[in-house]
């Protein structure tokens, strides 16, 4: 089954070209990684499969539906980018407002220890560091046991023993069907963690499989230069 799928999408802001006729898709159980240079088109890919941007031209699709309806937005769970907490409220509460959206969430004790929240639970949010922060921005993705989830550099600022927590969490998701889509700027993290790697460029789908194959491909397609400087952003 396709979890979520872009068909032949192009976005323009302006003049700059941000997507141009880019086919995505992600199956069930399938943890796919999109990763390209800054401005290659990935966060507003993300953002198109949301329903919070419309495309040009082209459709987006969550379990065969708009985006937009209520249906395909409560099988979706989101870390984006950069988040912003009520810095009075507790990580506990925070947790429980966001369940509160969906109808066969996972319990809060659940959630708050999977992803090493429980010793912080009575904090407030202005109170967490960086990757505390960013903990808590992962759980709420799965907070409503969503089919599917979208995350936008999970792991940026997180230390080791949390990015692979979270990577377990991730692959556990995934062994139980769950459909992932994530962006990263982390070769080791889309090695480790995708079935299949994406590459965008300039808003193009320029590459897609394996490391290895992505590396191919890019070559057969007089692209060399563009992987190259890719691979670089990783280092």
């Amino acid at each position: 089954m396709i979890a979520a799928a872009l068909r032949t999408v192009s976005k323009r802001f302006g003049e700059a070209v941000a997507l141009d006729r880019v086919d995505l898709a992600v199956e069930a159980g399938e943890i796919v990684a999109l990763v390209g240079p800054n401005g290659a088109g990935k966060t507003t890919a993300l953002a198109i499969l949301l329903g919070l941007r419309r495309p040009d031209e082209g459709t987006a699709e969550i379990f065969g539906v708009d985006p937009r309806q209520v249906r395909a937005r409560l099988a979706v769970g989101v870390t984006p980018q950069e988040s912003g907490f009520p810095p009075t409220l507790r990580v506990r509460e925070i947790v429980e407002l966001v369940r509160a959206h969906f109808p066969c969430a996972v319990p809060t004790d659940e959630l708050l220890g999977r992803f090493r929240l429980d010793t912080i639970a009575r904090r407030q949010a202005g109170g967490l560091s960086g990757g505390e922060r960013r903990r808590l921005s992962v759980a709420l993705a799965f907070a409503g046991d969503p089919a599917a989830i979208f995350l936008d550099e999970p792991t940026a600022g997180l230390d080791v023993e949390s990015r692979r927590s979270v990577w377990a969490e991730i692959d556990r998701y995934s062994a139980d069907g769950g459909a992932v889509l994530l962006t990263t700027h982390y070769l080791d993290e889309a090695e480790r963690l995708a079935g299949r790697i994406v590459l965008l460029a300039q808003g193009r789908v320029v590459a897609e499989g394996g490391p290895t194959q992505l590396a191919d491909q890019a070559r057969a397609s007089g692209l060399e230069e563009a992987f190259l400087a890719l691979t670089e952003t990783f280092a």
